[in-house]
């Protein structure tokens, strides 16, 4: 009889959008005989797999580590320990392997592009498309811009040998002053802008683009597929934070680009996206696939109670301004009721009346809101973004952005009058 203090195996639970998932199972006791050995099993990756057969074989090493060779592929690959869950993970590009494909065919017929990349990070798809470009390239970019991306093309952008002019894209008079004919190769804009939310036309911004031989590119993050489709307005490429609406629920880091077609630059944008290890992983591509099966839903409440909470505090006595594009005082209202097409997103942005110090002390009285730094999910968010972005922040200081969720609308109205009375 061999005692037995601890027997652990791998078992093979499920395929999840073609990421096989291990679970380690463990037990104690006595055993009259050998563990079971673990056999092959048929996995079902995509038929269009590289792999030269379906069929690992799995085999334990020291009882701890477990590994899988793909017949055919010549890869052997650490699957986990039996203490852990662990999914396999692309380290580079195969077509078809383990579901990335799934979620990025989605996202291109969604925005009716060529081709879709995901990468592991919004930052890591916005700056391969700048990291395709060629030294001395010139770039226009809005003044309003997510300001992590910003930041990096004031530091590493221009390190890199890119030329950046920063200007008011939602100015289309502007947007074409600052192209240098023969120089410019890119136009990136986003709209709605984060944080507060101009809009830019861009069927206008693609015939700029067109004129001066340059390409469009658009963050479209907070607008979604559903909202504005850039490609058919004329844009080269799409960019999303997928961490945000298109993952929608917190638990993703995730980015994307769709290309209107595929060219030189598109492969050199994906060969970037190898060469940095900016793969998106197989779990999260499951996540991520599983997240946009209720994008519409979402974004249709979202959009909904977004609109009646701007409309409540416009003209409130302790808010200085609302910053929405659905209302029809925004400066680009008319742009966007244009081109967002069954709502103005889910995103809005209010300015205190007591200014910088009201904004913080409203921020810290909510209770149904929740203080922190992300957009686009299931719970409604709320945050002082000049206070997040620090010291150059183009954020007023009396501005607090608002994220919205799925949660009632009424909840959410009366939370913030009661922070804002809060605050005197």
């Amino acid at each position: 009889m061999n005692t037995v203090s601890r027997r652990q195996f791998l078992h093979i639970t499920g395929t999840l959008a073609g990421a096989t998932l291990l679970t380690s199972i463990s037990f104690s006791g006595r055993a009259s005989a050998a563990a079971p050995a673990l056999v092959p099993r048929k996995l079902p990756f995509p038929p269009n797999d590289e792999f030269g057969s379906y069929e690992p074989t799995i085999t334990p090493d020291g009882n701890t580590i477990y590994f899988a060779r793909f017949a055919g592929s010549g890869d052997t690959r650490v699957l986990g320990t039996t203490t852990d869950i662990f999914v396999t993970r692309r380290v580079r590009h195969k077509p078809g392997a383990f579901g990335l494909d799934r979620g990025e065919a989605l996202l291109a017929a969604l925005e009716g592009g060529a081709a879709c990349l995901t990468f592991a990070s919004g930052m890591a798809a916005a700056t391969a498309v700048f990291l395709a470009l060629r030294p001395g390239d010139h770039v226009v970019a809005p003044q309003v811009m997510y300001w992590g991306l910003r930041n990096w093309l004031k530091s590493a952008a221009a390190e890199w040998g890119l030329v950046v002019d920063f200007v008011d894209a939602s100015a289309t008079d502007a947007l074409a002053s600052a192209v240098r004919p023969g120089r410019t190769k890119l136009i990136w804009i986003e709209s709605p802008a984060n944080p507060t939310w101009p809009i830019t036309d861009i069927a206008a911004a693609a015939e700029i683009a067109r004129g001066a031989g340059a390409r469009l590119a658009v963050d479209s993050t907070v607008a979604t597929p559903l909202l504005t489709r850039p490609i058919a307005l004329g844009a080269d490429i799409v960019m999303h934070s997928a961490t945000k609406y298109l993952n929608g629920h917190s638990d993703v880091v995730a980015g994307a680009l769709v290309a209107a077609r595929h060219d030189e630059l598109w492969e050199r944008i994906a060969a970037i996206r190898t060469g940095n290890g900016a793969i998106l992983g197989s779990f999260e591509a499951w996540l991520l696939l599983r997240g946009m099966r209720t994008l519409h839903l979402r974004v249709e409440r979202c959009c909904r109670t977004a609109q009646s909470i701007a409309e409540h505090f416009v003209g409130h006595r302790r808010v200085a301004a609302v910053l929405y594009p659905g209302l029809p005082e925004h400066p680009g209202h008319a742009v966007a009721a244009r081109q967002m097409l069954g709502g103005f997103g889910g995103m809005l942005s209010i300015r205190v009346a007591g200014g910088e110090r009201a904004a913080i002390a409203t921020a810290a009285q909510v209770t149904v809101w929740k203080r922190a730094t992300s957009l686009g999910g299931v719970e409604s968010l709320i945050e002082h973004r000049a206070s997040i972005e620090g010291p150059g922040s183009a954020a007023p200081g009396d501005l607090l952005r608002l994220s919205v969720g799925i949660e009632d609308v009424a909840d959410l109205i009366g939370d913030l009058e009661q922070a804002l009375a809060a605050t005197g």
